[in-house]
C-alpha cells in the first residue's frame, strides 16, 4: 500500500499536553476504524510533533482518502506527499552490502 507523509500546521503543537494530544490521537483512530470498516483501509504509521506542525505518516490507497481522513477527523492537511522511495544511513552501503 502506498505510504504518504501529511503536513498539518498547528499552532502550537509543540506544546500541546499529554491529553490533548491523546484526544487528537483517539479522534484519528475513530476516524481510521470507520473509514476501513467501509472498506478503504488506511492506517496511521506515526507522527512527529514539531514546534506549530505535524508532521504524520500513513499507509492509504491514494491521497484522497487521506484528505477525506483529514476532513473527517477536523484535521488540518496542508500538503500530502506520496513516498517515492525510503533510504536510510544503510543505503550508502549499495546494493547488496552487508
Amino acid at each position: 500500500m502506498p505510504k504518504f507523509v501529511i503536513e498539518r500546521t498547528v499552532p502550537g503543537a509543540g506544546k500541546l499536553s499529554n491529553k490533548e494530544l491523546q484526544q487528537m490521537s483517539a479522534t484519528s483512530n475513530d476516524v481510521l476504524r470507520s473509514m476501513t470498516a467501509e472498506g478503504t483501509p488506511i492506517q496511521w504509521v506515526e507522527s512527529y510533533v514539531t514546534g506549530d506542525k505535524l508532521y504524520c505518516v500513513y499507509n492509504a490507497p491514494n491521497e484522497q482518502s487521506v484528505r477525506e481522513h483529514a476532513k473527517r477527523g477536523g484535521f488540518p492537511a496542508d500538503s500530502v506527499a506520496q513516498v517515492a522511495r525510503i533510504i536510510d544511513p544503510t543505503s550508502a552501503e549499495g546494493p547488496g552490502k552487508p
